[in-house]
């Protein structure tokens, strides 16, 4: 059962309003990637896993891109403190999951994939699982563009970034071995699909917690998206490759203590382990992927969807003293 039916929608009619009303509001095109790809089907994205109401076109903005059949996801373990769970992918055992159009099938690829991992890299944890928001955000979307669409869903708690090297090299070599014995193609037959939110922004509702560096003024907005901006631009765009990826994590974690944020990305555990994947996977097929933004926003830089009225609404407020951030990339 999904954990947020505020937020996110839990019927087909919701996410067929939600896309109406996002298609005359916003001018769609503008957040496609514009680049010489445009016509190939997206190997990974990265997509926010926020309110419907605030992410706006951001999600099908990525996820249109994705044309395969097969969605290995990669999401946030929000609460794995809670369950003492680190240093391992967190897989989960149910069949199917719930979806706004019908019940999604859980791809025999997870199985496969199990199969063909060492045991110390992956628990398999159906409690956390039923808790976490990060992965049940994205399958709405992904049934509004394939109603037969499967999913691999895992979890990313905390671990450090040699740690996530180790677990993406054996991801990677277990998905190849895998999807070359049953000839399929990655972006045609399956994709990888990253659940992450930007900045957590802000001085009020974040548990007590003075998440504003900057300050709350809009200098201090405009100081906070400046730098996503350089975090975005010089790791998550363009050719990937492991010094990007690292970057990116010494951009969101202590270097001395993984566990701690640096700037508060909720992805940065997930967005690092999942391209890492990626890009051991494509060099073991000798290829190489590039990456493009289809756009970032805020909770608080543009109209919000009205979801009032389908039965949605907010799970947290927008304002100079609470907002996140959301960025798209499509990885080709």
């Amino acid at each position: 059962m999904p954990i947020d039916t505020i937020g996110f929608a839990q019927y087909g009619w919701q996410m067929d309003s939600i896309m109406a009303r996002i298609e005359t509001m916003y001018m769609f095109e503008e957040y496609h990637p514009c680049d010489d790809k445009s016509d190939e089907p997206a190997k990974i994205v990265i997509s926010p896993h926020d309110d419907y109401k605030y992410v706006g076109p951001v999600y099908p903005a990525v996820i249109h891109d994705i044309k395969s059949q097969v969605v290995i996801l990669f999401g946030v373990a929000h609460k794995a403190d809670q369950f003492g769970l680190e240093d391992k992918i967190i897989f989960d055992s149910s069949s199917y999951w719930r979806g706004p159009y019908k019940d999604a099938r859980v791809s025999g690829l997870r199985e496969e994939l199990i199969a063909a991992l060492d045991t110390g890299m992956y628990i398999i944890h159906d409690s956390i699982h039923a808790v976490e928001h990060s992965l049940e955000a994205l399958l709405p979307y992904l049934q509004y563009f394939n109603k037969k669409i499967e999913i691999v869903p895992i979890l990313v708690p905390g671990m450090s970034f040699d740690r996530m090297v180790v677990i993406s090299e054996s991801l990677a070599q277990a998905i190849a071995r895998i999807t070359e014995k049953d000839n399929l193609k990655w972006g045609k037959d399956f994709a990888f699909m990253i659940s992450n939110d930007a900045v957590h922004y802000g001085d009020e509702d974040w548990d007590g917690k003075n998440l504003a560096p900057f300050g709350t003024d809009t200098a201090g907005y405009e100081k906070a998206i400046n730098h996503e901006m350089k975090i975005t631009s010089c790791t998550l765009c363009g050719t990937l490759n492991p010094d990007s990826i690292k970057r990116f994590n010494e951009f969101t974690v202590q270097s001395g203590n993984f566990r701690e944020y640096k700037w508060t990305w909720c992805g940065r555990y997930s967005v690092p382990l999942g391209l890492l994947t990626g890009y051991h996977l494509a060099e073991l097929s000798g290829d190489s992927l590039y990456g493009t933004t289809t756009g970032y926003m805020t909770s608080i830089d543009h109209p919000p969807v009205p979801v009032e009225d389908l039965g949605m609404g907010s799970t947290a407020p927008a304002s100079l003293r609470h907002w996140v951030g959301y960025v798209g990339i499509v990885y080709k």
